[in-house]
């Protein structure tokens, strides 16, 4: 439950930052937008996120079309890494095998630099 409400409340402040934050935005039009998703490895619980100049889209479920997904064992280990999204937590993730990136690796430098924006 908590990860469900984490991950929707990141939808919230992408769409805020968009609104409010000008390096945000510019940062996004120069990516030409981004389509990144989060889940469990169970893809029990999994949201995607359409972020673009124009607006920041989120949903349910992990679609096939995603630039970047990033896929933890559990519902612990994903609030964890979430909560301190630093680069050193998502590489001790992966070499232990509790975070799995699906996609291109810098796609995921681009939503760090995004993300440490919100």
């Amino acid at each position: 439950m908590k990860l469900r409400l984490t991950l929707w409340m990141l939808g919230l402040l992408l769409k805020r930052a968009l609104r409010r934050k000008a390096r945000f935005r510019e940062l996004l039009t120069e990516m030409r937008g981004l389509d990144w998703g989060i889940a469990t490895e169970d893809l029990a619980i999994a949201r995607h996120y359409r972020m673009s100049p124009r607006g920041i889209r989120t949903g349910r479920g992990l679609p096939v079309d995603l630039d970047l997904e990033l896929r933890f064992e559990d519902e612990a280990t994903a609030l964890k890494v979430l909560k301190k999204p630093t680069q050193q937590a998502f590489l001790g993730g992966m070499m232990a095998g509790s975070v799995r990136l699906v996609g291109d690796s810098g796609d995921l430098q681009k939503l760090q630099k995004l993300l440490k924006h919100l």
